[in-house]
């Protein structure tokens, strides 16, 4: 977040996230949003713990940017091939590691968002 004087001013929503997030993250982070709201299209947005995240009526898809990284939360199970292909971008708590500078495999966090909003439902 852009600090302003000694506050740190805080995203109301996804726009200003992604509008205070590093540039070079921001890109992916707008297509994500849009790929995750076309995959998911009952979801609703919302900002939570500070990160972006999407809602049916429960939250069931947070991504945030790092420094070096777009992380999607919370841990998915999903199928054993969803696993095995998830495995290199595992970070220490389950949670999803995506690098910068990598291309960003779109497709599979799709996937991801479509299995957590299965997990998730109601």
């Amino acid at each position: 977040m852009r600090t302003m004087g000694t506050t740190t001013k805080k995203p109301v929503t996804i726009d200003d996230y992604i509008a205070a997030a590093a540039p070079a993250a921001q890109p992916a982070l707008r297509r994500i949003r849009r790929e995750v709201r076309t995959a998911v299209p009952d979801a609703t947005e919302s900002i939570a713990y500070q990160m972006p995240a999407l809602r049916r009526p429960k939250v069931f898809f947070y991504f945030a940017a790092f420094k070096k990284h777009i992380g999607i939360f919370p841990p998915v199970k999903g199928s054993a091939t969803l696993q095995k292909r998830l495995a290199r971008y595992r970070g220490p708590k389950g949670n999803l590691q995506f690098p910068l500078d990598e291309p960003m495999p779109y497709p599979l966090i799709v996937q991801v968002a479509k299995a957590l909003a299965r997990e998730h439902a109601g």
